[in-house]
């Protein structure tokens, strides 16, 4: 749906975005993630042309957006709703007007406007709170309102920039599950910038990590964040650093939530009758998907047993250091 080829941008002298290349289907929830100023909100903006670039290509549904100008570029934005940190909501109109803002510059029936509204109040949970003032609702209400502003015009895709960083932790998760129930529900494609790790782990089914306008990583979410960590860790900083023994062998397990069922860390034991100690585990929820991450320590002469009976399980395992 939208694909992104050597896209290059700068700022004078200085280039922001250097040779991006991605592509996101139709119905995902994709995330671009980095440290401040590493050109992923610039990026964000590229694809509705709320920002030109100088060279490469941006297609959305075939269409290069480059060559978009006057009535194009405003009917291509009409499909591109987007939210924002702060909400930008009208103070002095009630949430039932900001909400019918959108519909009304493009000229809907008074009818048509009602029943959107309405529905989309509904959809955001807000349907008790059409006549209310954006000063009188919490900022997670004022978001939801933002939402449902931003797919007055029936848009198929939806821009987050930073949507969720102004809000407090619970606040923050209904947020999510409500993007994620909209992308379920009406298959609405998704690009979120964020640069809380949770945010990406919690919606995104992949990511893009960008340093200093350059893409560094990309992939699966669940794939990115257990196989890259430790260079995820360098990039971005602030994980927790893993000590792990220096002597024998440290093997991480990943065992998905359907894999569970297969008790492994206790059958390797009773299988195996070797000595091994786990050094580390936790649980991590990827969008849908629960991981269990054990790291086991056990004496090097037994790493190919280990390896052979997690290979014939078919299990995901590999070799780790001290990070």
């Amino acid at each position: 749906m939208i694909q992104i080829n050597g896209l290059s941008k700068s700022y004078g002298n200085t280039k922001v975005l250097d040779g991006i290349s991605l592509e996101i289907k139709e119905g995902e929830i994709y995330g671009l993630v980095g440290r401040s100023g590493a050109g992923k909100s610039t990026l964000l903006r590229c694809i509705n042309r709320l920002e030109d670039f100088q060279s490469g290509n941006l297609k959305v549904d075939g269409v290069e957006v480059r060559d978009l100008e006057g009535t194009e570029l405003r009917e291509f934005r009409k499909n591109i709703g987007m939210i924002f940190q702060h909400f930008s909501l009208m103070q002095r109109k009630t949430v039932y007007e900001n909400i019918a803002l959108p519909m009304e510059c493009w000229g809907y029936r008074e009818n048509e406007i009602d029943k959107k509204v309405k529905e989309l109040a509904e959809v955001v949970e807000i349907g008790d709170k059409l006549n209310s003032k954006p000063r009188e609702l919490s900022g997670g209400q004022q978001q939801r309102v933002a939402i449902a502003r931003a797919l007055s015009l029936d848009s198929k895709i939806l821009l987050s920039d930073e949507a969720t960083s102004a809000l407090d932790p619970k606040t923050t998760d209904s947020i999510l599950s409500l993007l994620k129930r909209i992308n379920k529900d009406l298959g609405i494609t998704m690009v979120v910038v964020a640069h809380q790790m949770s945010v990406i782990k919690q919606v995104c089914d992949k990511v893009t990590v960008l340093d200093q306008g350059k893409m560094v990583l990309d992939g699966k979410v669940q794939d990115v964040f257990v196989h890259k960590h430790d260079k995820l860790n360098e990039i971005l900083g602030g994980g927790n650093r893993l000590v792990l023994p220096n002597s024998g062998v440290n093997i991480r397990i990943i065992v998905s939530e359907e894999e569970k069922s297969k008790k492994i860390i206790s059958r390797l034991a009773q299988t195996l009758n070797i000595d091994f100690s786990i050094p580390a585990a936790n649980i991590e929820q990827f969008k849908d998907n629960i991981v269990a991450l054990f790291v086991i320590n056990t004496a090097s002469e037994n790493y190919n047993t280990v390896t052979q009976f997690l290979d014939n399980k078919k299990i995901s395992w590999e070799v780790v250091d001290n990070e």
